[in-house]
């Protein structure tokens, strides 16, 4: 698919020049892209990034066009110069519905609302040992809306003398975030907010009985400048999804 190509094309050229830049204070996680059919479908997933960033989503087809889901992430990645650690939780509601010649594409609209929490410690060596140099501790919320496309193609891949079916999907995640408290030292700092929008493009790989490979990357772009609430970390991860259920 097109898209998918230059959405691989973008996040890496995008991905080196991140790696130059500061960091962002917030880490995005893995949207849920249930990709429902029909009525009574259930959807769960885990991924995971090289930082040991943890996603699981959840969701569940209520009628053959309504569907809720709830999206949560873990991180507590320590190193001799930075301690990050994240824990926040979605929910939403939406939209979805199948189309194209072959009624192979699916289309889903979600939006929702969520809350988390930041904690970093700066940190250097010393004589002593590690001195830490700054903590920042955040708590935010975010309001988001979400469009999610995938394309699937039968027995698109021949691996060890099986086919598997190979689907292609698009994420455009527009989340309005928001510091609800924010501390430097322990010290109150003014608050920032900020406009996110993430382009994340998968690649799944089926594997039998319900079960698929899940390969992301993405991008986080923000609308403001801002000193610590803005766009900055990539998203590459690996994982698995299972759904079942359905008429």
């Amino acid at each position: 698919m097109k898209y998918n190509k230059f959405g691989y094309g973008l996040c890496v050229g995008l991905f080196a020049c991140s790696l130059y830049s500061c960091s962002s204070i917030y880490m995005p996680n893995v949207p849920s892209a249930p990709m429902f059919t029909e009525a009574g479908e259930v959807y769960v997933s885990g991924n995971i990034n090289t930082k040991a960033n943890v996603s699981a989503n959840l969701g569940v087809a209520v009628t053959d066009h309504v569907a809720v889901i709830a999206n949560g992430s873990y991180m507590d990645n320590r190193s001799n110069t930075k301690d990050y650690a994240q824990k926040m939780g979605e929910a939403g509601i939406g939209y979805y519905t199948r189309f194209g010649r072959k009624n192979n594409r699916v289309f889903e609209v979600y939006g929702g609302y969520g809350l988390g929490t930041t904690s970093v410690v700066d940190k250097r060596s010393s004589t002593m040992g590690q001195a830490i140099v700054e903590t920042q501790d955040m708590d935010f919320d975010k309001v988001f809306v979400q469009v999610n496309f995938s394309s699937e193609k039968k027995d698109a891949l021949k691996l060890f003398g099986n086919r598997h079916d190979i689907d292609y999907g698009t994420i455009i995640r527009l989340s309005n975030m928001r510091m609800k408290n924010f501390a430097i030292d322990g010290l109150p700092i003014a608050k920032e907010d900020n406009m996110l929008i993430e382009p994340i493009f998968y690649t799944r790989m089926g594997l039998g009985k319900g079960w698929k490979l899940q390969y992301t990357n993405g991008m986080v772009f923000g609308f403001k400048s801002n000193t610590y609430l803005k766009a900055g970390y990539p998203l590459f991860t690996l994982g698995v999804l299972y759904k079942f259920g359905g008429k």
